[in-house]
């Protein structure tokens, strides 16, 4: 029997007291907004309204809230399918990719109008999910199975997703990331310290390699040649130089307990890691990967999503239930907007630039 260390919330017994300390009983039932108590008032001039709704992912409620960027209030919730973990935007930015990992199947949302566009069933354990940039390749990690599904993206079909490979991929295969040239897929595993690289067109392993305690999510640089590794086991974020035949290990980032998920800010120039257990982000300058800032992040920060202004930062708050607002420049928390049980993916479709 496997360790309960599954999904791995990074040590919910440590985090319990924040999350108790953090609750408060939430009016109305999923599918009614919230009232306007559920968000604090912003300060400065952060948050100019956006063009498009907020996605937020709530794990354990099986939604996803949809904020108004103009009133900072959740005004819906979009049932799913059970546990899902992230959501992924398509490269094409039509559809938001909901992956429902109990349900084994992916929930399709129009970003723009928040309305559900389709479920494909049958798709074993999509824990996390990535497209190939020329969207030929669709890539799951199954957590809870121990593998990487690859798939044939053919969306004239009635079944878009055709099977190309299944690859076992022991232990606890975690988060993805996918080259430029939609050649290679990265994926971490949680539960053997390990990383991996899968060539697509031929659905084989190139390589596997040891990397610190407990990695979670990947940044791959513009350049496609250095692969950043959150290790949420420790405190550090790992740079490989992948651009060989084997990776190579450049530096350690000592960013704060618990590193976990990527954001670019956009800028070509800086890139933020969430801290889960520092309750920190961190603000990585990728010119030399020394940490430039240090931001709040409060109740165990996870995804992370940057508005269109390059400066408005939002902030899955897993235990405490909350979407956080934070202010780059001023480097202050200026709103937290209440959403639904362990909220972890957020997307929009205003965004700054993903690289």
């Amino acid at each position: 029997m496997r360790p309960p260390g599954r999904r791995r919330l990074l040590g919910a017994a440590l985090a319990l007291p924040v999350a108790l300390a953090h609750a408060q009983p939430r009016p109305g039932l999923p599918g009614t907004a919230a009232p306007s108590a559920g968000a604090t008032a912003a300060t400065g001039g952060v948050g100019a309204p956006a063009k498009a709704p907020i996605f937020v992912l709530n794990s354990l409620d099986a939604n996803v809230s949809v904020i108004d960027p103009a009133t900072w209030q959740e005004r819906e919730r979009i049932p799913t399918g059970k546990e899902p973990h992230h959501l992924y935007m398509t490269p094409d930015e039509k559809s938001v990719i909901v992956a429902n990992a109990a349900s084994d199947s992916l929930t399709f949302i129009d970003p723009a109008t928040a309305r559900v566009q389709r479920t494909l069933p049958d798709i074993a354990d999509p824990y996390h999910l990535r497209f190939s940039p020329d969207m030929k390749w669709f890539v799951t990690a199954s957590n809870r199975l121990d593998q990487i599904d690859i798939y044939r993206w053919q969306p004239s079909q009635p079944a878009p997703l055709v099977p190309a490979r299944r690859l076992p991929a022991p232990k606890t295969p975690s988060h993805l990331a996918i080259d430029t040239r939609s050649t290679v897929a990265y994926a971490t595993l949680q539960d053997s310290d390990e990383l991996v690289a899968i060539d697509l067109g031929t659905q084989a392993l190139r390589w596997k390699a040891r990397v610190g305690r407990m990695p979670a999510d990947l940044f791959l640089t513009r350049d496609d040649r250095h692969l950043l590794v959150g290790l949420t086991g420790d405190r550090f974020v790992e740079v490989h130089d992948v651009s060989g035949a084997s990776p190579k290990l450049v530096r350690r980032i000592e960013t704060g307990a618990g590193a976990h998920a990527f954001r670019s800010r956009g800028d070509g120039r800086h890139l933020f890691v969430s801290n889960r257990v520092a309750n920190t982000v961190s603000m990585i300058d990728l010119r030399d990967f020394t940490v430039a800032a240090q931001l709040p992040g409060p109740s165990g920060p996870d995804c992370m999503e940057i508005l269109s202004d390059g400066r408005t930062l939002l902030l899955s708050s897993r235990w405490a239930g909350r979407m956080s607002v934070i202010d780059v420049e001023t480097r202050q928390v200026v709103r937290q907007v209440r959403v639904g049980r362990s909220p972890h993916g957020i997307w929009t479709l205003d965004h700054a630039p993903r690289t």
